[in-house]
């Protein structure tokens, strides 16, 4: 039997053999298309090269990509473990060609794979060839001849279908064609072809699709229009690794091929449970854990940390979905991390990048589980104790504005809402949870500028001028032209004047324009580097940018506003203007981006190389920088950083740059970030000891950065933190802030500067004895007052409801706890004013065992609307609090109504 990793090196060395470029597989991520969120196909990396937009060196391709179906029309989530073959991560194989070759070598290559280099039997293999349909084209007469020719299969086996299972679409428009599919019969003792098209048994037994040929033959120019012949034809093909490891290694399903396999022995181990192959609720969770696992170790390896929006949002939903799958199989501990290293460990020599970031694959995996099991534990806790929200009767339901809140503040997703609520007998509101969401997205776009019209007016002014050169590497002046001006998001061919505007005054009264010249030394935001600010002038006209943008690949925005000059009042189309950036300000951010690129270098000397670059901002007055760490950094770690960034200040080299081929500049060491996107040739820095791929401004040597002083690490997201730092004078301001602030502070202290420290923790000791004695005579208080309290006896049940003079909610819980405790069964509830006599604090505590006729929860409830308040708990404990706490007495009485009742 084949290994998978044997499959794959088959496939990958019979189409180099005829002459395909064996192309390494693109990331999940696709670096130039916004309408994907992951690589669902093996040809997506192809897509520009099938449309005409990209050119390569070659015009036939071979590659096993890495694909996610997880969104969109593409969604195999529901289906993963309860089939043999659905998975959210799996590997396409395929073979590519750009307008070489047609059908007759696809087909003859496809056949020659199957049946010579895998070996499989021609007596159990159908094929499928497009049938032909209105929209969409002729029968494809064409490909079932080639068939015939090539395979010699009787007319039986060569299936006719139609556009919904043969013909493919890149979308409503575009290129498009028929397709061709090899069908495999698996663990039948009947191979009849009358029999195909049956569903395959759950186990895995019946046809199944192991290879499809899409023919590129057509070309659709408006939706629903017809359909016209490219003039270079071309092929796309796809056949996942995982199905033909399973003809390959004699298996009904993928999860029992090498790929999967090991990881799904591995849950059952955890589980301390035999897995058995069934569909068995066990056995389905094993397999979703195994496929989950392979999800979840490629996207962290890739940058993508669990989060709650886009990518990040699809992450977090796959790892707790498996999570909690191991939850139904009784697995108490985090387990997830182990599974996701397993992955690391199968793959590791096709994907190195897993074994680069291991530390941090398992890391996040890890605390993102126990972050999710609290917060399971807590959604279930609220659950019970809101039993409200879900109201009364047979029909159930949570609403839409609850499950948001779930969502939203506890991290509950969707979809494991529905979950709980199949288990416990209730639905969701859908509606009015994607109501909610979406009240939410509009209030966190708030007023962005910019918007799509105003994109769109930027890409004509782009078609319009061309591209706006940059010269600000070499110079901070220069002349330059006006190609185009934007007022209020309409171009213009003059910036209007407010009436009444005077000469030196705000010329636009208030109103931000935007000037577009022929090149331009201003550095437009990109790459974590604020804009440039400065001034354009013409005479005594001044333009003053306070921001610059770049708002698309080649043009540069500035933003900013018009001060009237005397012998002229405006700027026009036209005009020639000159254009000085502000030098304190560049040479700051200058100073702040060398910074960072040597902070980043001296974080993966000391963290590791698993410390990635998530993001960065660099302006004037500061920089901060985003990481990818599973904890913070110890005082001793950040010390380290700052002594390795501040010796190679003190070299003071000097900072080069080099335009190069990408590929060059990563064999000599460059690195980037995972989300940026970068083209042909790239700009690499080296700043001492780093070197990395960057388009941003620099300083001339190390030396110019100056004081470097890290400011604070902070956690950003799961996965993430923030190192914030500065340089130069503004870090010797730091030093001089922290020097004010320790000689107050010594001051107040009466020590010297050195020893503020252990005076301080003199202090500190003292207050917490203090309060120690403090907490000791109140308890004593609680205690020496017990005897006023007098329970009455309701049948079986001890009952006491009594006003306290405590003022503390936790001396009060203990009281309440105490006298329960005492008195079993028992049901007490104790109210006190606060401290300061404002509020009314109320507490319900019942024994275990009565919790099956009386709620604390509920009982609280009533008394709290007596004081104004309300509140809530368990069935066996509960508070609340009020505004009036006059009607304290009143409110307790409740609770002997309610007993009696």
């Amino acid at each position: 039997m084949a290994s998978s990793a044997d499959i794959r090196q088959q496939f990958l060395k019979f189409f180099s053999a005829r002459g395909h470029e064996q192309v390494p597989s693109g990331t999940l991520v696709p670096p130039n298309d916004p309408t994907l969120m992951f690589v669902n196909a093996g040809m997506v990396p192809f897509k520009d090269v099938f449309t005409g937009k990209e050119t390569r060196g070659y015009r036939r391709a071979t590659s096993s990509q890495k694909c996610i179906r997880i969104s969109g029309k593409h969604n195999d989530l529901e289906n993963v473990g309860v089939t043999a073959r659905h998975h959210t991560f799996f590997e396409m194989l395929g073979n590519f060609s750009f307008g070489d070759y047609f059908k007759r070598e696809a087909i003859e290559f496809a056949w020659e794979f199957v049946t010579k280099t895998v070996a499989l039997d021609p007596e159990r293999l159908v094929v499928t060839v497009f049938g032909g349909e209105e929209g969409y084209g002729p029968a494809d007469d064409e490909a079932a001849a080639i068939w015939r020719d090539v395979s010699g299969l009787d007319a039986a086996r060569i299936i006719r279908c139609g556009a919904k299972e043969n013909f493919w679409q890149m979308g409503e428009v575009g290129p498009c064609g028929p397709c061709s599919e090899i069908h495999y019969c698996l663990g039948l003792d009947s191979t009849d072809p009358s029999t195909f098209g049956e569903e395959p048994a759950a186990d895995g037994r019946g046809w199944f699709e192991i290879w499809n040929l899409v023919f590129m033959q057509f070309v659709r120019h408006e939706a629903g229009g017809s359909l016209h012949e490219l003039p270079a034809p071309s092929v796309d093909t796809g056949a996942g690794l995982e199905r033909m490891a399973v003809v390959g290694q004699d298996v009904f399903s993928n999860y029992d091929t090498d790929l999967l396999r090991p990881i799904v022995d591995l849950a059952s181990e955890i589980a301390g449970r035999r897995y058995g192959g069934t569909q068995e609720a066990h056995d389905v969770s094993m397999r979703v854990i195994a496929d989950h696992a392979r999800t979840t170790a490629f996207l962290i390896s890739e940058g993508i940390f669990p989060d709650k929006e886009d990518r990040a949002y699809v992450l977090r939903r796959v790892m707790r979905r498996a999570i909690r799958h191991g939850h139904q199989l009784g697995i108490s501990e985090p387990f997830l991390h182990h599974c996701a290293l397993k992955v690391v460990d199968l793959m590791n020599a096709v994907y190195p990048q897993l074994s680069e970031h291991r530390d941090l694959i398992r890391d996040v995996t890890e605390q993102e589980e126990e972050r999710f099991r609290r917060t399971l534990r807590r959604g279930l806790d609220l659950l019970e104790e809101n039993d409200a929200w879900l109201g009364d009767g047979a029909d159930r339901v949570l609403p839409g504005d609850v499950a948001f809140k779930l969502y939203d503040t506890y991290g509950f997703p969707l979809d494991l809402q529905h979950v709980i609520g199949e288990e416990q007998g209730f639905r969701i509101d859908d509606a009015g949870f994607e109501s909610a969401l979406q009240e939410a997205k509009e209030r966190s776009q708030g007023s962005k500028v910019g918007g799509p019209a105003v994109l769109d007016v930027y890409r004509q002014v782009l078609a319009d001028v061309g591209p706006v050169s940059f010269t600000g590497y070499a110079e901070e002046d220069g002349q330059s032209e006006i190609v185009a001006l934007i007022h209020n998001g309409v171009c213009v061919r003059e910036l209007p004047i407010a009436s009444g505007a005077e000469a030196g005054g705000d010329g636009l009264d208030g109103e931000v324009a935007e000037v577009v010249v022929r090149e331009t030394p201003f550095y437009g935001e990109r790459g974590g580097q604020a804009g440039d600010r400065g001034e354009l002038r013409l005479g005594d006209v001044v333009f003053d940018v306070h921001d610059t943008q770049r708002p698309l690949d080649d043009l540069v925005i500035h933003r900013g506003t018009l001060r009237p000059g005397t012998a002229r009042s405006t700027l026009r189309v036209g005009d020639e203007v000159s254009l000085r950036v502000d030098r304190a300000a560049r040479v700051s951010t200058r100073r702040n981006h060398s910074a960072t690129h040597l902070l980043h270098w001296a974080l993966r000397e000391v963290v590791g190389t698993s410390a990635v670059q998530k993001g960065s901002l660099v302006s004037s007055d500061r920089l901060r920088f985003d990481f990818s760490a599973s904890r913070a950094l110890s005082a001793q770690e950040i010390a380290e950083i700052e002594d390795l960034v501040n010796h190679a200040v003190l070299e003071n080299t000097e900072i080069t740059t080099e335009e190069l081929p990408i590929a060059e500049a990563k064999e000599r060491g460059a690195i980037g970030i995972f989300e940026e996107k970068y083209g042909a040739t790239v700009r690499m820095v080296r700043i001492g000891p780093s070197l990395e791929l960057c388009g941003g401004t620099h300083a001339y040597r190390t030396g110019d950065i100056g004081i470097f002083k890290i400011l604070s690490d902070s956690g950003l997201a799961a996965g993430v933190r923030r190192i914030e730092a500065c340089t130069g004078l503004r870090g010797l301001a730091r030093f001089r802030a922290v020097d004010e602030e320790l000689a107050k502070a010594a001051a107040l202290l009466k020590s010297p500067p050195l020893e503020t420290s252990q005076k301080a923790s003199r202090a500190l000791a003292k207050q917490r004895e203090l309060e120690k004695e403090i907490e000791r005579l109140n308890r004593q208080l609680i205690r020496g007052g017990k005897a006023d309290l007098q329970a009455r006896r309701v049948g079986d049940i001890n009952v006491l409801a009594s006003t306290v003079d405590v003022g503390d909610g936790k001396a009060l819980r203990d009281m309440a706890d105490q006298l329960k405790n005492r008195m079993t069964p028992a049901i007490v509830m104790l109210g006190s004013k606060s401290r300061d006599g404002k509020k009314a604090l109320l507490v319900c505590s019942v024994s275990q065992e009565l919790t099956d006729r009386y709620q604390a929860g509920a009982m609280i409830r009533e008394a709290a609307a007596v004081v104004g308040g309300g509140g809530g708990g368990r069935a066996d404990f509960a508070q609340a609090g009020g505004s009036d706490p006059s009607k304290l007495s009143e409110a307790v009485e409740v609770l002997y109504r309610l007993v009696q009742a």
